[in-house]
């Protein structure tokens, strides 16, 4: 190519053009970093972006939040929290918060309470809340807590062998108590012989009583004291392993509902090697039909020795106003079985009933009382150990129950918003593979590194 003057001005023009260019879209790209903020969150469950049950709370929040964070003056836990705070800002402007030394600022921890470094104060209505932790599950559950104008009661009843809210054994119920009150729901323990269900005459609309599977029969009393509570509109969540016991039956007939005679099993044994399950007995639960309940759940609950249940006279009638949703769906593989499940187990089609069945329902009806037209709720599920101490972590029992129990207490901004883990930072390995991986470093690594350096050292000797 010959050079000439006017190929150098074209040259020279191109290399202008080319660093003014780069100075333009260096500043538009500096320009547009400063007027918009777009984050995108690639990790595995969105680890880094609030949920969605968060930002359907925070558009429900009225009025301005405060929330004072104190710690000492750590920059890399003042940045995580500062990460954390600056997500509910994104999606609510008017939340304000301070980052304070209480080594510094004395008289204001102590006003608030503070007793050690990392807790926060929520303020929201001219209410507040102290939480030890800031993480998006505890944050969001205190503003949960604040914006409830009424406080849903959970009354469990008590003096016949059913599980307690505060025994903390494996069988128990205290970590779905403590999930409760974390949540704003006050749960006590009642004594039908003692206590009443209700003092003003009728139950209140979020007052659920909870009935769990007994082992002494109700006496006369405490079965007028049931069916009443029924009879005059309040919310029920009964909690029935199998064989109820005869004075139940009150209840069963007032709800139009059958409890089959037998024990549920599944016997899939590609989903029991896939979970784990060491019974038939151990029900996964993986459809759930339509319903406020199980909307959205997607994950699998988990049931053992469970009790199928079914309608006495099937559609809604004008002698049965009920109208009831099967929640919890077994597979088509599935069937009660009504000899000794403990045994080896097969379907015997003269005395066992095949599935698909509903271990869980849920029922409505209208109910006129005193001039007041009542929307009656109850949740029937044929199984109380899934929310035992020992199981309440199994799959998606904590999320079913809290929803449920949401659900009843008409409460439907109660949500469970769960510590979000990452999956991909723990590699789980059979034994086989382990053993494997375990004889190539310590045995078949060092032995390819010997014989590479052998075969090296001879090819160069006999240079």
């Amino acid at each position: 190519m010959k050079v000439t003057n006017h190929s150098r001005l074209n040259l020279r023009l191109q290399h202008i053009i080319f660093v003014v260019l780069i100075i333009a879209c260096t500043g538009f790209a500096g320009w547009l970093s400063e007027k918009y903020n777009i984050r995108s969150d690639w990790t595995s469950g969105h680890r880094h972006s609030l949920s969605t049950q968060t930002l359907q709370l925070l558009d429900q929040l009225d009025t301005a939040v405060s929330i004072r964070y104190y710690q000492t003056d750590d920059p890399a836990l003042n940045q995580a929290v500062g990460e954390v705070l600056h997500r509910y800002q994104e999606h609510k402007p008017d939340i304000h918060f301070e980052l304070i030394n209480p080594d510094i600022f004395i008289e204001q921890a102590k006003q608030d309470g503070i007793q050690h470094y990392g807790q926060s104060i929520i303020e929201y209505q001219n209410k507040q809340e102290r939480i030890n932790r800031l993480t998006e599950e505890t944050l969001s559950n205190a503003l949960l807590r604040l914006q409830r104008t009424q406080q849903p009661q959970l009354l469990f009843v008590t003096n016949h062998g059913e599980r307690q809210p505060g025994d903390t054994s494996e069988n128990g119920y205290s970590l779905l108590a403590t999930q409760l009150k974390q949540q704003g729901f006050a749960v006590k323990a009642i004594n039908l012989l003692q206590d009443q269900l209700n003092n003003s005459g009728e139950p209140s609309s979020n007052t659920v009583l909870v009935l769990g599977s007994i082992h002494t029969p109700l006496l006369a009393t405490e079965q007028e004291k049931l069916l009443s509570f029924l009879q005059s509109g309040g919310n029920l969540l009964w909690l029935q392993d199998p064989q109820p016991d005869a004075s139940q039956n009150i209840l069963s007939d007032e709800l139009n509902l059958q409890f089959m005679h037998g024990v549920v099993v599944d016997n899939r044994q590609e989903i029991n090697r896939m979970l784990q399950l060491s019974h038939p007995a151990i029900i996964p639960v993986l459809e759930y039909r339509m319903h406020p309940i199980t909307e959205k759940m997607q994950y699998y609950t988990l049931f053992t020795t469970a009790s199928a249940i079914r309608s006495k006279t099937g559609e809604t009638t004008d002698a049965n106003p009920w109208l009831l949703t099967d929640l919890l769906i077994t597979s088509d593989k599935s069937w009660v079985e009504t000899g000794d499940y403990t045994q080896n187990i097969s379907y015997d089609a003269a005395t066992d009933t095949h599935g698909p069945l509903s271990i869980g329902v849920a029922q409505q009806r209208q109910l006129q009382t005193n001039k007041l037209q009542i929307a009656q709720r109850a949740v029937i599920i044929g199984d109380s150990d899934f929310i035992s101490n020992k199981n309440l972590g199994q799959g998606a029992n904590l999320s079913f129950i809290l929803k449920a129990l949401n659900w009843l207490a008409e409460d439907e901004q109660l949500m469970n918003i769960a510590q979000k883990n990452a999956p991909d930072l723990t590699l789980q390995l059979s034994a086989a593979s382990a053993s494997i991986i375990g004889f190539f470093f310590l045995l078949g690594l060092p032995l390819i590194l010997l014989i590479s350096g052998s075969m090296i050292w001879l090819k160069r000797r006999k240079r």
